[in-house]
């Protein structure tokens, strides 16, 4: 049987698509016989590159790969993408997965030593806390309720979030995100159970530590690394490309009953 026909005619919304965890999902939802429309931000310098690199897997691949460059937290964004994206493909049920890669936040600190300073040392405030769960949390709901309303979901469909072993640890500056990550946790168990009804699962996976552009923001990445090395079973970090087996895996009909999980996939990480 040829794999790739699993997918045929069926479409992964990928949103923060040019991120690591985003791209690899698409190279692999892709080679699998997956369309995919990419959303993503990017300056038109690096646009350029990325566009090619976008129209080289549609090539490999021979899947429809659409790119969409907006404001993917705006209301206006959205609308663009969903009267795009039904004038290009012009099918109703068809979005299999929604995945949810996007990576915009606050890292700072809550405070600082003298609490006097904490405006001039830049810390964390209840509004960055806000754009920053709404950017990485509560915006999924948002792209959801759009697909449902549009009538996109395949029967079956996927919604899949992706969180870290920071929502529940410590970080340096890593405050906004956890709480960005902890809602995206708590959304995800009841987006589990109401969607249901629609026919779609929705999980998020828990990722470990990944060596990703979005990674070497945070303060004391480098330890990160080195402690996560230290810890894994296998002496190794996590890869996108390791994530995105499981984004595809979760796809399949094999994976029907797995529903409102938290997925580790760290080769044991989390174990130590």
């Amino acid at each position: 049987m040829d794999t790739t026909l699993q997918f045929n005619n069926l479409w992964a919304v990928v949103l923060g698509g040019s991120g690591g965890f985003g791209f690899a999902a698409t190279e692999k939802l892709a080679k699998q016989g997956m369309n995919i429309a990419v959303v993503y931000r990017e300056i038109a310098t690096q646009e350029k590159t990325f566009k090619e690199r976008l129209e080289a897997l549609s090539a490999e691949t021979g899947v429809k790969i659409l790119n969409y460059n907006i404001n993917a937290l705006s209301e206006g964004g959205r609308e663009n993408f969903i009267n795009s994206f039904n004038e290009q493909v012009g099918n109703k049920k068809c979005v299999k997965l929604l995945l949810h890669a996007i990576a915009r936040g606050n890292l700072k600190p809550l405070t600082v030593a003298d609490p006097q300073q904490a405006d001039a040392y830049n810390t964390l405030t209840t509004e960055d806390i806000q754009l920053t769960t709404y950017a990485m949390s509560n915006s999924l709901l948002d792209w959801a309720n759009l697909l449902l309303k549009a009538d996109l979901f395949a029967p079956k469909g996927r919604i899949i979030g992706l969180t870290s072993e920071g929502s529940h640890k410590y970080w340096d500056g890593y405050a906004a995100v956890s709480v960005a990550k902890a809602s995206l946790e708590s959304l995800n168990t009841y987006m589990a159970v109401e969607y249901s009804k629609y026919d779609i699962n929705t999980n998020v996976i828990q990722a470990g530590i990944t060596d990703t552009f979005s990674l070497r923001k945070i303060p004391g990445h480098d330890q990160l690394i080195e402690m996560a090395t230290a810890r894994n079973p296998y002496g190794r970090i996590t890869q996108p490309q390791d994530v995105a087996k499981v984004i595809y895996m979760l796809c399949t009909d094999d994976a029907d009953w797995i529903n409102g999980s938290i997925i580790h996939v760290d080769g044991g990480e989390h174990c130590r």
